[in-house]
């Protein structure tokens, strides 16, 4: 197989594995997070799931990519994540972007960037920091516009269900 046939075969798999967290993404929004989801593979196997619990568990670290690492972390019996791949749909903030880094997970594919606090790309480069101990491959755009129509149907809604709650 030569370099361009394996790469597709990457990004297939890429794709797909967007979609489960694209999944979880939208569970969060059908509970009333905000849809952000991430999966953990692992020698191609999903060994954990995510998404957002920050109101569920009012917890404020409760974010799709920590529930995913805590949740990888026990299945693999192992702080150190190392070989693994996280598929976020957004792009992780600072607080997610450090924990990708300190559990060494090898690999991050995001969907949407977050031009406001993504912490991978847009605001800060945390995952691919010279001046840290563990950088992480980083593919971005995968399946970006899916998780961009999750994300603003999702705040369309709750902006009508606002402003009928503020008429009724």
């Amino acid at each position: 197989m030569d370099d361009s046939s394996s790469l597709n075969l990457e990004h297939d798999a890429d794709a797909a594995w967007m979609r489960e967290a694209l999944d979880e993404a939208a569970a969060a929004a059908a509970d009333g997070e905000v849809p952000i989801g991430a999966v953990v593979v692992l020698n191609s196997t999903v060994i954990a799931r995510g998404r957002n619990r920050t109101i569920r568990d009012c917890d404020p670290t409760a974010h799709a990519e920590i529930v995913a690492i805590r949740m990888a972390a026990a299945a693999a019996g192992n702080y150190r994540l190392t070989g693994a791949t996280m598929y976020a749909t957004v792009e992780p903030c600072a607080m997610c972007a450090g924990a990708l880094v300190w559990s060494r997970i090898s690999r991050l594919v995001y969907a949407a960037p977050d031009v406001r606090a993504g912490a991978v790309r847009s605001v800060f480069e945390i995952c691919t920091s010279d001046t840290l101990n563990h950088r992480l491959e980083v593919r971005a755009g995968v399946l970006e516009d899916d998780s961009r129509e999750l994300m603003q149907a999702f705040f369309r809604e709750r902006r009508v269900r606002s402003r009928s709650d503020a008429e009724g």
